[in-house]
């Protein structure tokens, strides 16, 4: 790309009079830097180490920043952020490239039944990594969980489709038996309200020709049940009737509690929190602040469901992975 199409596609200011007149890729992290390259920082160390490397062209948007090589171009922009954007968005048209916006469910899924990540790109959170990802990958798909940098990478970002194909036979609050493509799947181990997410993975999966199975499906981290015996020790269902649900998120948690409450089930439940946070329709939680706490409120108080929010499965004693519910 020669220099002159950089400040046309950036909106920069071209600083200096140089001798060279185009760059030959781009990265905005130092060690990568190739001879010909174009660098994207306003770190005055990074820079240096990219000009050692064989930096061509230097986008900057620090004021402070000064010419340390006259041969190099360098091009001022209000936003190095957003310059690499708009390099990012020049590229994407060039490859004729298709992005995703998941969410952390669906994306959970995704990653779950694929037989196969070679065809399909899992873009960072961060903006730099997700630049090197999409300017270097030779994928044309992309997915990505962060709302606000997908659409800062594509505005008309696409989201999954939910009206799909599929739905639930039978469920308990924490296996489902439902039907997709002609076939029933018995007894998975998918809490009943993340079919939808499920079903329009499926159809992602299909629309793109992505290998994968329904047969790998399981619980996500997002809603993690464990069934414990009086110890917190981790049992068969079969021999306790408690079970330590850990969430990552509270809606997830209330729509559990739905669950029970629309289903009639007898169980009495609590929810467990750290400090000052606000749970649908319950006035005050059992807040934590400490693991321990949390062994402390399970030992004294009664239950038969436990909603533990923002922590890990690993606060039980001598935890193991064993699903095996109802």
């Amino acid at each position: 790309m020669t220099i002159e199409a950089l400040l046309n596609l950036t909106d920069g200011i071209l600083k200096n009079t140089p001798s060279i007149q185009a760059i030959e890729g781009a990265t905005v992290f130092p060690s990568k830097v190739e001879h010909g390259d174009l660098f994207i920082s306003s770190n005055k160390d990074e820079i240096d180490t990219a000009l050692e490397n064989g930096a061509y062209c230097i986008i900057y948007d620090d004021t402070t920043i000064t010419i340390s090589d006259s041969d190099t171009a360098w091009i001022k922009v209000h936003s190095i952020e957003e310059a690499a954007f708009k390099l990012l968005r020049y590229v994407i048209l060039e490859k004729e490239a298709s992005f995703f916006y998941l969410n952390e469910h669906e994306n959970s899924f995704l990653k779950m039944i694929l037989l196969q990540k070679s065809n399909i790109a899992f873009i960072a959170n961060e903006w730099r990594k997700a630049f090197e990802q999409i300017l270097n990958s030779p994928q044309k798909l992309f997915v990505g969980t962060n709302k606000e940098l997908m659409h800062r990478i594509k505005p008309d970002v696409k989201i999954l489709n939910s009206d799909v194909d599929g739905y639930m036979v039978d469920d308990t609050l924490f296996k489902s038996t439902f039907k997709v493509n002609n076939y029933v799947y018995q007894d998975k181990e998918l809490a009943p309200f993340h079919l939808n997410y499920l079903l329009s993975v499926i159809d992602f999966c299909k629309d793109n020709d992505l290998p994968y199975s329904i047969d790998r499906v399981k619980y996500t981290k997002h809603f993690v049940p464990v069934f414990i015996d009086g110890a917190l020790n981790t049992t068969h269902s079969s021999k306790s009737d408690k079970v330590v649900i850990f969430a990552d998120n509270l809606q997830d948690i209330n729509r559990a509690r739905e669950y029970i409450k629309f289903n009639g089930t007898w169980v009495k439940s609590i929810v467990l929190t750290p400090p000052k946070t606000k749970v649908e329709n319950i006035t005050r939680p059992h807040w934590f602040e400490t693991e321990e706490e949390v062994r402390e409120i399970l030992k004294s108080v009664h239950f038969n469901y436990a909603f533990i929010y923002s922590l890990d499965k690993s606060v039980l004693n001598q935890i193991k992975q064993e699903y095996s519910l109802f």
